[in-house]
């Protein structure tokens, strides 16, 4: 492991882990991630590493998984000299720069997708990742438009697990839609509407199926709903209008596994 010692704070390098806004990483399409558990999950899976910075404590308790991961840079610097760098106190020992994996084609999704519908809170989107993935549902969809799965705080609440999702980005919901449904896909929306179906009284769920979030406050459009194959939604107590999205989406996604 060939650790490179901070002496210049102003390395070009560096000034990446200053950039904490997504769409600081959108132009070479490279993400920021933080915390040890969060990185070493990711350096777990087959994710393209850039750099790692961290103090030499975090080397040394990680060592296996460091050299067993060929970094191309691993930077170390104390932690007052890494808090210099990105501006801010740290409640952690390490930050990794890595790359976005590519989209992921219709084609090549599993049989289990949440789609999610312009969904504005990036923590809503890593809770989401999380639960699919403890959940075996491995296949994640989104707007280009919305926050991407990849942004720092959605990869911390998810842990590190979006790392084991497929991961598509579109530009069209509609044309998303009946590109599913061409292959095979049964399409159910999510929505407290009264043209919707109580989840509990769906005895069979399709080997190959989407489910569709609205946002969280606009939740899904009615041409949206037309266009769906079912409307589900979550029996709640009496006078109680919604979950937060992302405790409906795993109460759904558990409903459709275990069925």
């Amino acid at each position: 492991m060939n650790l490179i010692e901070i002496k210049n704070l102003e390395l070009p390098e560096l000034q990446i882990y200053r950039k904490l806004r997504g769409n600081a990483f959108d132009a070479d399409n490279s993400f920021i991630a933080d915390s040890p558990k969060v990185v070493n999950m990711l350096l777990e899976g087959d994710i393209m590493v850039n750099s790692i910075l961290a103090t030499r404590e975090y080397y040394t308790e990680n060592r296996v998984l460091i050299e067993r991961s060929e970094i191309p840079k691993c930077y170390v610097g104390e932690r007052q000299l890494l808090e210099t760098i990105v501006g801010h106190k740290m409640h952690h020992n390490v930050m990794m720069h890595g790359r976005r994996p590519e989209n992921v084609p219709l084609e090549k999704m599993g049989d289990r997708i949440m789609m999610l519908d312009a969904l504005s809170n990036m923590e809503n989107v890593g809770a989401i990742a999380r639960s699919a993935a403890a959940l075996g549902v491995d296949s994640m969809m989104m707007p280009v438009a919305a926050p991407h799965p990849y942004g720092r705080r959605a990869i911390r609440v998810s842990m590190g697990y979006v790392s084991r999702l497929h991961i598509h980005r579109f530009d069209d919901l509609q044309l998303s839609i009946s590109k599913l449904k061409a292959l095979g896909y049964t399409i159910y929306g999510a929505e407290a509407d009264k043209s919707a179906v109580a989840l509990s009284t769906l005895d069979t769920v399709p080997d190959k199926w989407v489910v569709i979030m609205g946002n969280e406050e606009a939740g899904l459009s009615s041409e949206i709903l037309r266009q769906c194959d079912h409307a589900v939604q979550i029996e709640m107590a009496s006078g109680v209008k919604s979950f937060n999205v992302s405790i409906a989406a795993s109460i759904i996604m558990h409903w459709m596994v275990v069925k």
